[in-house]
């Protein structure tokens, strides 16, 4: 599925929309250039999720998990990550096959352990189209 956003408000619209239809144990990887809106597309997702509190990306700490909402809501930036060895040393399993949400940024950087069922969500900017034109796509992985 292709989705054209003109905004980060209908980005954000569209990233609320996946954290209301999100059930347990689902992972969504998410990749795109620095700057096209992947923070902004996962505040939607936690948004939907019912979570308040700030959602920021976890740049340096890897993951960062919110439970208010009505699930568990695990947001990983694996962008500086050195070896998979450090997805490893934090558990990543537990977070991937828990009962909560994976949202994982910069995914590919990890491809080798990504579970093989997943959401892959890719964000694409097109000057052409505008400065705030998204081209989102959401495809699922089996």
């Amino acid at each position: 599925m292709i989705i054209e956003t003109r905004s980060p408000e209908e980005t954000f619209e569209l990233g609320k929309e996946i954290g209301e239809a999100a059930k347990p144990g689902q992972v969504y990887t998410l990749n795109g250039d620095l700057g096209v809106g992947k923070t902004v597309f996962t505040q939607g997702v936690a948004a939907g999720l019912g979570i308040t509190e700030p959602v920021s990306s976890p740049t340096f700490t890897i993951v960062q998990v919110y439970e208010e909402g009505r699930l568990p809501f695990y947001h990983f930036d694996v962008y500086r990550i050195g070896d998979i060895e450090e997805m490893e040393e934090i558990g990543y399993d537990d977070y991937f096959f828990g009962e909560g949400i994976c949202l994982i940024e910069w995914a590919e950087l990890i491809r080798d352990i990504l579970p093989e069922k997943r959401i892959e969500i890719t964000i694409e900017k097109d000057l052409t189209q505008g400065f705030d034109y998204r081209r989102i796509t959401v495809q699922e992985v089996e």
